[in-house]
């Protein structure tokens, strides 16, 4: 949320601001899964299978931009941090 505030802050009239946010560090969706059952103490239902046609090998978001233009950087770098705020913002506002 910081960062979206700092971006809103710096935003003026006919003004657009595009960065991505993140820690530089990819993570894969078994990384994900680990992590949201670590933090939920619940298992998390799906199936392997293989990657599909098109899936790239690796994706992750360099936040340099923010960084520089801003002086941002991720609070939270340690992945079950991250599932842990957004896991605890979630039992604070149920969906819809």
């Amino acid at each position: 949320m910081a960062a979206h505030l700092r971006v809103m802050d710096a935003l003026t009239a006919g003004c657009a601001l595009t960065y991505n946010l993140g820690t530089g560090r990819g993570v894969s969706v078994k990384e994900i899964l680990d992590s949201v059952e670590r933090v939920t103490g619940r298992p998390v239902p799906h199936t392997l299978g293989p990657r599909r046609a098109g899936d790239p090998a690796a994706l992750f978001a360099d936040a340099s931009k923010i960084k520089a233009d801003l002086g941002w950087k991720a609070r939270y770098t340690r992945l079950d941090d991250t599932v842990r705020t957004a896991y605890d913002w979630l039992k604070d506002h149920p969906p819809y």
